[in-house]
């Protein structure tokens, strides 16, 4: 695998260590951990939806947060103390978990469920109106209104 130093980048920026910081865990993928697999689907133009396979588990025993463009899913079995079968083969993991994934600006959480051993975290993108791209209107043979009504108070 290849190593990139992004200290030159650091130098020359300002305002871009989130982006250097997400291509620092992205070259690095090795140490990213396979457990829970998951899926990220697109749903419409602005919705997306993480699906996590977390068989076994229950809606106490997850938890998710979500802080500064950082949605965080974490679990951890609690009723399995009293549990006093013998198990011969283990094929459904029982491990807690904690796996993160990066937001883009203005993504939110609107929901989460889970459903036949699949949770479900819907989320959108909300631009607000002050972002959108907005058209603007050209006056011919005259000053734009805004324009006019500063120039009569200075006078």
């Amino acid at each position: 695998m290849r190593q990139f130093d992004l200290a030159p980048l650091y130098r020359s920026t300002v305002g871009f260590d989130r982006l250097f910081s997400a291509l620092d865990q992205f070259v690095s993928a090795d140490s990213v951990p396979s457990y829970p697999p998951y899926n990220i689907e697109r749903t419409g133009e602005n919705a997306y939806r993480i699906t996590v396979a977390v068989a076994g588990f229950t809606e106490a025993d997850l938890s998710i947060e979500v802080k500064e463009n950082a949605l965080t899913l974490k679990g951890e079995r609690k009723g399995d103390t009293a549990r006093r079968v013998e198990v011969l083969h283990q094929g459904i993991a029982a491990r807690g978990f904690e796996r993160r994934f990066q937001l883009a600006d203005y993504v939110q959480v609107t929901g989460a469920a889970l459903e036949n051993g699949l949770l479900h975290i819907d989320l959108v993108r909300e631009i607000p109106e002050a972002k959108k791209p907005r058209q603007i209107q050209i006056a011919s043979g005259r000053k734009p209104e805004a324009i006019e009504g500063e120039v009569q108070q200075a006078a």
